[in-house]
């Protein structure tokens, strides 16, 4: 009688240490802030975990939240002068006005 072969043993979970995953955040951090920033962070905590540097995703996470104020000081003051034609429009009325040699055209 025979016996059947042993069963193979499982190997050990292979474990990423972050280094592509950090180049990818470092790219994304150029082009899509946020995405660049979440992906670096994961990149930084697998290379923790390995016990690895990794400095492109340090990188990454540094040009993403310098890409991300830069934006968000766009918007308040993109809102604030929509905000403030706003207001001269409210005031002046709809038309075609010249207020200190800017020209205002409202609605």
């Amino acid at each position: 009688m025979t016996t059947p072969a042993p069963a193979p043993v499982p190997g050990p979970p292979s474990t990423s240490d972050g280094k592509t995953l950090g180049i990818v955040g470092l790219i994304l951090a150029f082009l899509f802030s946020l995405a660049g920033l979440i992906v670096s962070i994961i990149a930084r905590n697998q290379s923790k975990a390995a016990g690895v540097p990794n400095g492109p995703a340090t990188a990454g996470i540094i040009i993403s939240i310098i890409g991300i104020v830069i934006t968000l000081i766009w918007v308040i003051v993109a809102i604030a002068g929509f905000s403030a034609l706003m207001g001269a429009c409210a005031q002046y009325g709809p038309g075609v006005h010249v207020v200190d040699g800017v020209t205002l055209t409202c609605g």
